[in-house]
């Protein structure tokens, strides 16, 4: 009775904690405060009490069920021993060292709308967005709606996946709905209150700058989502974000142009939300390759000098290293083998197209295909290996396009679509790059992985945790990709596994299936 009085209080106090922006820029080693651990998106943890020689004494410490959501794509947030995860329409906060339940929040009346990817904390509140499209502010000791603001109009087709992310005093939120030709945009709001307070559209309006990428009113249904989350430098105050797919997605006959700012990465003040610059990694995509995918920022030297670096894999196939104070290209390079709709990129980092890839009636063979060669899964780092890890998914598709005209109201707007090609069978791996060249340094085959999968996560000790569709959570040598320990959940793991502590104690935890499971070497 004494040891659940001690461990019943020791959350209450945690549940009373404050997050504060500077805990945000340098986290307590226990604790993972944003999507990628920390505002760089590393997804690299210094904690060392799981090593390659323990590993394969890991073990289930805990499995917490959310039967509501059967393939969660959720990233948990634990602040002082609690999770903080989400849910389609919940939040759940959690014991991290038990698994039990302290608090259910549930939104209603209930969206059922795409997939749900992650909350973030600052002060003594949760926030998270919506199916319906609204940021909701929560109080993180009880569960209690503080405010919910609109990011926009559910009638429309607009919904909101995207992990929210908090800086100072502002949270910022996304929307999705580039696959039914509904503009994007990014929002930050006042963290205390809820009110809006910038707003930057992904597609340039007339008389802005670049607006002349889109023919015509092409522009209007010219698509552009934020759904998944980005990073931020505090240092330069700008916040770094992957734009999606221009509309319709496989015709783009009618929106002649690159389309900006579909398929880039954007710079943006985070005070003001003004755009710094941007770079785009496709022009003019007719192939679905959403550029969302999540940016590493890393202060690392380049041809002999010390550089503020972004690195990218993005969906089209290509690894990118950028200067992320001016965007500059400073090298790209393929990170898969089936790659046939560029012969490279220019020294400007443009790609040189391929003819005759371009999707037809009566279909072409692309490689990647739509789903792409990585996608949500979140990449990692670690500084002491120097190397960017990822999953990556080799395969090809068949692409259609037909034409279509724009129905308001969330209906598609994609202009046909693609098939898995059945002469190259997909399959998944995890990669290991050299940070500034992309060079392959090691890869491990993910055997019957065929589908989309899950992201990685790096240690001190130089592990790589990478879970996959199958349901396996596996440990691997970050030097050498050498496995050394794995798990079956038992259901498929569609999300980014962490690391985290709990009175010196570490664990490492992945959404799989319904479950979150948590995992820790015994005492």
């Amino acid at each position: 009775m004494a040891r659940l009085l001690i461990a019943l209080f020791a959350v209450a106090a945690a549940l009373s904690a404050q997050v504060s922006f500077e805990d945000l820029k340098n986290p307590d080693p226990e604790d993972w405060l944003t999507y990628g651990r920390t505002y760089d998106s590393q997804r690299h943890t210094p904690l060392s009490e799981i090593t390659p020689e323990n590993v394969k004494d890991l073990q289930a410490a805990w499995i917490y069920p959310i039967p509501s959501t059967p393939r969660q794509q959720a990233v948990p947030i634990v602040v002082d021993g609690v999770m903080y995860v989400s849910a389609m329409n919940e939040v759940h906060a959690i014991d991290a060292r038990t698994g039990r339940n302290i608090w259910t929040w549930r939104r209603t009346p209930a969206v059922n709308r795409g997939p749900e990817r992650g909350v973030c904390v600052l002060g003594d509140r949760v926030y998270v967005s919506t199916p319906d499209a609204h940021l909701v502010a929560l109080d993180a000791r009880t569960g209690s709606e503080i405010w919910a603001s609109k990011i926009a109009e559910t009638k429309d087709g607009y919904y909101s996946p995207s992990a929210t992310f908090a800086i100072d005093g502002k949270i910022i939120a996304g929307v999705a709905a580039g696959d039914y030709g509904l503009n994007g945009w990014l929002d930050a709001y006042d963290a205390e209150t809820g009110e809006r307070l910038w707003r930057w559209y992904t597609i340039p309006r007339p008389g802005e700058p670049n607006h002349d990428s889109w023919e015509g009113d092409s522009w209007k249904t010219g698509g552009g989502g934020t759904w998944l989350t980005g990073s931020y430098d505090p240092e330069l105050n700008l916040l770094y974000w992957g734009i999606g797919n221009p509309a319709p997605d496989f015709d783009g006959d009618d929106r002649e142009g690159d389309n900006l700012y579909t398929e880039s990465v954007v710079a943006l003040d985070a005070d003001t939300g003004e755009l710094k610059w941007y770079f785009q990694f496709t022009p003019h995509d007719v192939h679905d390759w959403d550029s969302v995918e999540i940016p590493i920022l890393v202060d690392a030297e380049y041809k002999g000098k010390m550089r503020k670096l972004l690195t990218h894999a993005d969906r089209n196939g290509f690894y990118y290293v950028l200067d992320r104070e001016t965007g500059e290209f400073l090298h790209g390079t393929p990170f898969i083998d089936k790659l046939n709709w560029a012969s490279g990129l220019t020294e400007k980092g443009r790609p040189i197209r391929v003819p005759g890839v371009e999707p037809t009636p009566q279909g072409n063979f692309v490689c990647p295909s739509t789903s792409g060669a990585t996608n949500w899964m979140s990449p990692a780092y670690n500084p002491a290996t120097g190397l960017f890890y990822l999953a990556v998914k080799e395969g090809c598709g068949v692409s259609y396009k037909a034409k279509q005209e724009f129905r308001p109201g969330g209906f598609g707007y994609m202009g046909t679509g693609y098939v898995e090609s059945p002469e190259e069978p997909w399959q998944m791996w995890v990669r290991a790059l050299d940070l500034t060249t992309g060079e392959r340094k090691w890869e491990y085959k993910q055997i019957t992985s065929k589908q989309y999968g899950a992201g990685v996560v790096s240690t001190a000790t130089k592990l790589l945790f990478a879970a996959d569709d199958q349901g396996f959570l596996t440990a691997l040598h970050a030097e050498t990709g050498e496995p050394l320990w794995h798990f079956n959940t038992g259901m498929r793991i569609s999300a980014s596994p962490i690391s985290y502590g709990v009175k010196g104690k570490q664990y490492v935890a992945v959404t799989a299936g319904v479950n979150i499971v948590s995992f820790r070497l015994p005492d």
